[in-house]
């Protein structure tokens, strides 16, 4: 399985966490919610896993290993948990004066 309990507590994500690692992550996070979550060996996951760590809110450990999740995913969570914009809108979605 590619979501595990570590033994200090937190959430590890390795390798590809496909749509089955779902529930056990929710699961997981649920009993726990200030469980902090490794994503670093967490090379893709599925949109369902995504999903679960941009609702739980929690905390994450990272980078993840995956490129795609590093560059796409990572600033998105990261602006989640700062509350800033993820990035510039692009410019089709600006106001126009």
């Amino acid at each position: 399985m590619t979501v595990e309990r570590d033994v200090d507590g937190s959430i590890r994500l390795s390798g590809a966490c496909p749509q089955e690692d779902a529930e056990p992550l929710l699961r997981l996070v649920s009993d726990d919610p200030t469980a902090i979550v490794d994503w670093r060996g967490c090379e893709r996951a599925h949109t369902a896993v995504i999903q679960i760590l941009l609702a739980a809110g929690s905390e994450l450990l990272g980078p993840p290993k995956g490129e795609f999740l590093k560059e796409h995913l990572a600033p998105l969570l990261a602006a989640r948990e700062t509350g800033a914009p993820a990035s510039p809108a692009p410019a089709f979605m600006r106001k126009r004066t």
